[in-house]
This record gives C-alpha cells, structure tokens and sequence, in this order.
C-alpha cells in the first residue's frame, strides 16, 4: 500500500535524466549514490502541487528538529529548476528541459525500478536508460550539515511507463550500423564445395605407410 506520508510525492509521468539506477555515482567525488534527474513537465500542474507541498512539510520538520525551532531566512532548497532557465553555473540547460521543471533525487540505498506492466519484477539494467518515461517517488527532509540548512530530495523507486528517445548521444546498434549488414552479406561470397578429384579419392584412400587401401570409416 501506498504510504501517504506528507513528505511524499507520487510524481505523474515525467522524463528521466542522468540515470544512475544499476549503479552508485560518485557525485564528483563526494559519496557514491544512486540518483537520477526528473524533468516535470509544466503543464502537470498536480505534480508540481504535491512537490510544493511535500517540500514545506519538510520545512515544519526541520523547524522541530534539526533547525532548533528557527525556520532559516536563507537556505538551500531542495533545487527544483526552471528548464527554461539557467543552471546554477549561468548556462541553459538542455533543450530536453525545455517546458519542464527539473529536479534531482540521490539514494544511499537502490531503488527497485519496475515496468508499469509488471510491478513485482525488476527490470534488467539496458531496459533503464536516460530519456525514457516513468513515474518516481521521491520524499523530502530537512537537514543541518555543518551549519548549512536545507531540504533535499530522496529518490524512492521508479516505475517505468513508456520507452523514449535516449538523451546524452547514447544510439542503438542497430542505428549505427544500418545498411552495414546487407552489405557484408553481398560483398562476402562463401567459397562453392567442390567434390573431391578421383586422384584425391585415390590418394586419400591409401595408408601413406603401407600403401594399402584404407577401409573403414575414414576410407572414401
């Protein structure tokens, strides 16, 4: 059974990125997580609803815990991006976040990913890929760590719903090497059987010893 907690979000069908699923990243030399970027689109305004208010419940969390009562003036969100904006180094962001929000979710522990089809079964690692469709859920905390506040964004499972288009340049086999095949297969001409001469019978029906025919088995 779902566990309707209010710091849980049961996001609607969105786009993954930067898939680290089957394995743990090293987050650029920090500690190795399993993580993976969603890209909400705009328009799934229920989504975005249910983020913004898993994300204030962990705000009262951290008000009663971890924040001593004080609720911070400044500090770092759980960082949900405008893909049609600027990434925090002043670049844009892909055009695949276009008409998206963006935000990322990491994991100490993997997640179980899933077909929508078969929920019980988890789905081999090139079955999960980045640019493909799922629905995640995702919880958010409060935390304090040396002195810098914030909420950040646990990565639950993920239930993959539909292929997709794969992001990061990554293409098939069998789109690199189109055409290939038929071509090989016109330029490669195996060698036609020819049927052993009557002087190959005879010689290979001699004992090269003894001169003798051969009978048996190996005899022509």
């Amino acid at each position: 059974m779902y566990d309707n907690k209010p710091t849980k979000c049961l996001t609607g069908r969105v786009r993954l990125s930067y898939c680290h699923l089957t394995e743990p990243n090293n987050n650029y030399g920090g500690e190795p997580k399993y993580s993976v970027t969603l890209l909400i689109p705009k328009s799934d305004t229920a989504t975005k609803a249910d983020i913004d208010a898993a994300m204030a419940a962990a705000a009262d969390n951290g008000v009663k815990g971890c924040w001593n009562g004080a609720r911070p003036t400044v500090f770092q969100n759980a960082l949900i991006y405008d893909g049609d904006g600027v990434r925090p180094s002043g670049e844009k962001f892909g055009k695949e976040c276009r008409g998206h929000w963006v935000i990322t979710a990491s994991s100490k522990t993997k997640p179980d990913v899933v077909h929508i089809s078969n929920i019980r079964s988890q789905l081999l690692p090139t079955d999960i890929y980045s640019g493909m469709y799922a629905r995640v859920t995702i919880n958010f905390y409060p935390y304090n760590y040396h002195g810098n506040k914030g909420i950040g964004c646990g990565l639950g499972n993920v239930v993959k719903v539909d292929e997709g288009k794969p992001l990061g340049g990554r293409c098939s086999a069998a789109s690199d090497f189109a055409g290939l095949e038929n071509a090989a297969s016109q330029q490669y001409q195996p060698p036609a059987y020819a049927a052993p001469t009557q002087q190959y019978r005879q010689s290979a029906a001699l004992d090269p010893i003894t001169g003798q025919p051969i009978t048996g088995t190996y005899g022509f």
